[in-house]
Parts: C-alpha cells; structure tokens; sequence
C-alpha cells in the first residue's frame, strides 16, 4: 500500500478488507484483543467494515503487552513519555521496517515533495542515542536519512541530554543554508518550540526561503501552554516563514502512522485539518458507547491504522477530533485531549481487553 501511495496507484487491496484481516490475526495472536472482540459481541470470522473493528485504548498499553509475537523477538520497543505521573506505554515491534516505509512516505507527501535534492534537517530535540525508547525521534531519524544533507548530529539535534537548547549551533546551520540558499526542514515539539521562541525573544532567526517547520506534541507538563493559533504566529515571526509553511503533524507511540496539516501544499487547506494516509483512518466515536457519531460532531478519535500490523489495527484514543469537509475525502480537526477523566467507553475497553469485571 506503501508503495501504490508513492507511485500514485490505487491500494492494491480494500481499506475495510485489510483491516478486517488484521483483526483477525491480532485477535488470534493476541489473547487480551480476543476477549475485547468478544466482549464487544464482535465475531472476527465474519467482519466486513473497518468500523466496526474493536480499538485498543491508548491506556491499555500501560498495562499490557499489545503485540502478536513473543517478547523475545523485540527488536525495538516505543515508550511514551515519561513526563507525566503514571506508568508508561509501550508500543513493541519486531521490525520497524513497515513503520519507516510509512512515515517517510507520508511525511515526504507533506513536508518535502519539492525538494530536488536533500536539505539542511535540524531536530530541535533529543537525538536518537538520548532518546533510543521516542518514537517521534525514530521519525525524526528517518526523516533526517531520507531528506537530510549530510551534517554532524551535533549541529543536527540540537537539544542535549540535559534538556539544554543549543540556539549557537542552530544560528551556525542558519547561516550556511542562507549562503547556499538551501531551503531548511526544522523539525521539534510544541514544548521545544516555546522554549526556542522564549530563548530568543523578540529576535529572529530568518531561514531560507522555501523553508518549513513540522511541529508537533503537546506539552505534558514540560512549558507554559501556547494556544496554537499564538505559537503558529510565533514561529512565522521567528523564523521569518508564512504561516502556512508551520505545518502540524499528529502521532502517538500506539501508533504506526502520521497525520499532517496540508497547509505547505494545498492553498485552500484550512489551518489545523489533518490528512489521512490512505493506510489510515480517523474515526470520531461516541466516549461512552465508543458508536461513530454524525459527520461534523465532536467524538474521541478511534484510529485504524493498516501499519499496526503485530499490535492493535484500531487504536482508541482520548483526542477529540471532528470530521470536516467531505463525508469520504474530507480531513479531521485536532481538537485537544479530552477533558476531565478517561472516557467511559475506554475504561470498558480496557477491563474488557483484561478480562476483569467493569462498568
């Protein structure tokens, strides 16, 4: 499916039915998923739509390994952050082939489908040595191998172990992109972003023109929170960019796959709607009867995501999201967490999927 995306070809299979068969292998593999499909009154031998595939809260995978394979056969292994009071998740993989094939595919669609030759890539976080366990810093990774020009990591993630921001080594990659003239792709969070745009204050950092920032995540507690019209505005000024080149993209370690804003690439794209790879879907459920509600109404975002092959093809989240646009070739709007308490439907979810008595 990968593939067909890139050279612009149909799936070669049916959305709803490669979902249907991933479900039933993880409910076979996977003995928690089983019990939630059975729970759900969900008979896997004879499912039909993606909809109606039982999701995995976000929550469970705290609690419980999600995988189709013995944990001996692990090569990598995706945690959440640690930030936040709780244990944390983790996303195991026995091959991070299938995630990379997808995020690079994507992100380029989104982030760098101009670009003729590779470009300066700075990571305003951790690099992949610091953070082994992040999956944005594995996509990060991937991005800075398949877009990237060749550069130190040093002067290529520019925040250390410490937390510590090295603005010096970010104005030296400035500078040499400007006398080149080569466009630049800055990646960081939103926490990152805040600290980059307090540290330097009413300066500017003016990149290159053509250049492009991604951002991404939430805060988790590590700034003050930005509200994103302000923080997009922000980074226009600082980096001298309009503000369609700030490009949003959502993710999260239970996931294989990335959603973007097509703000860079498409003119009448609103700020703040996110496309779907066609290996994707977003769903917008009920948080109480976890049923998809009317196109347009606000839901939790219930996630198919095709990539997650060897853990959970529908993932449950507690991001709000509303459907926009066209019923079938619309985007989704990113609405924030949802407040107060996890939802119903997901604590269900979980007591299901763990076989203990809920309500």
């Amino acid at each position: 499916m990968v593939t067909a995306f890139e050279a612009a070809a149909p799936p070669p299979e049916p959305f709803d039915a490669l979902a249907c068969d991933l479900a039933r292998y993880q409910a076979a593999r996977i003995e928690g998923y089983a019990r939630l499909c059975r729970a759900r009154g969900v008979d896997v031998a004879t499912l039909t739509s993606a909809n109606d595939v039982p999701a995995v809260p976000t929550d469970a995978f705290k609690v419980t390994r999600v995988a189709t394979f013995p944990a001996e056969e692990t090569r990598i292994t995706f945690r959440t952050s640690g930030t936040t009071i709780g244990t944390r998740g983790e996303h195991p993989m026995r091959d991070a082939a299938t995630y990379d094939a997808a995020a690079v595919a994507f992100g380029r669609h989104w982030l760098a489908r101009d670009l003729d030759k590779p470009a300066p890539v700075v990571v305003l976080g951790p690099s992949p040595a610091v953070s082994p366990d992040s999956s944005l810093v594995h996509m990060c990774e991937a991005f800075v191998r398949a877009f990237g020009a060749a550069a130190p990591l040093s002067s290529t993630y520019l925040v250390d172990e410490d937390g510590v921001l090295d603005l010096a080594a970010f104005d030296e990659r400035v500078a040499v992109a400007l006398a080149r003239a080569e466009p630049m792709l800055v990646l960081g969070t939103s926490f990152a972003f805040v600290h980059f745009v307090d540290a330097v204050g009413k300066a500017s950092f003016d990149l290159p023109r053509g250049s492009r920032v991604m951002q991404t995540g939430g805060y988790k507690g590590r700034s003050r929170e930005v509200p994103p019209a302000v923080l997009r505005a922000d980074l226009a000024r600082v980096f001298g960019l309009s503000e369609r080149s700030i490009v949003g993209e959502y993710g999260m370690t239970e996931l294989s796959s990335q959603f973007y804003e097509r703000t860079l690439f498409d003119e009448e794209s609103p700020l703040g709607v996110y496309a779907e790879p066609p290996w994707a879907r977003v769903v917008p459920v009920d948080p109480d009867t976890l049923a998809p509600v009317p196109h347009g109404t606000i839901g939790i975002a219930k996630i198919i995501d095709l990539m997650n092959i060897e853990s959970a093809v529908a993932v449950l989240t507690q991001d709000q999201v509303r459907r926009v646009g066209a019923e079938n070739t619309g985007g989704f709007e990113l609405l924030g967490r949802a407040p107060g308490a996890p939802a119903r439907g997901c604590s269900i979810a979980i007591d299901e999927l763990l076989g203990r008595s809920g309500g």
